[in-house]
């Protein structure tokens, strides 16, 4: 029977890729919710800091998924991201949307510490 090339990943890591892939779509959608409904939702520096974290969350994702041992530099990168948004999102308190995305924005800003080793 032939044995598969690669490895299982950590729980920790499948966790952290999961939460990844989660909050670049979430990011992403969110984006284009901030898009549609104008106002505030469009300041750039919010816009950016949706960009960032989707962006930084597609390749964090892809560097684990490959078993690159940049991961933990990217993971940390991300993890900052991630938290930026996360607290532009949450000041449109109120907002279900936003604040989903201020969610999981948390929690995987969370897993991407524990990739880059950085204690809270």
């Amino acid at each position: 029977m032939h044995q598969p090339e690669h490895q299982s990943l950590p729980a920790s890591m499948q966790q952290c890729i999961d939460n990844c892939t989660e909050c670049h779509e979430t990011c992403t959608r969110t984006l284009a919710y901030c898009l549609e409904m104008g106002g505030e939702h469009v300041e750039p520096a919010h816009l950016k800091t949706l960009l960032d974290c989707a962006g930084a969350c597609a390749v964090s994702a892809d560097f684990m998924l490959r078993g690159s041992d940049l991961h933990p530099q990217i993971c940390g990168t991300c993890a900052a991201a991630c938290e930026r948004c996360a607290q532009s999102c949450a000041q449109f308190a109120g907002n279900k949307k936003m604040e989903a995305c201020a969610e999981i924005c948390r929690r995987c800003a969370e897993s991407c510490r524990e990739m880059a080793g950085i204690k809270t």
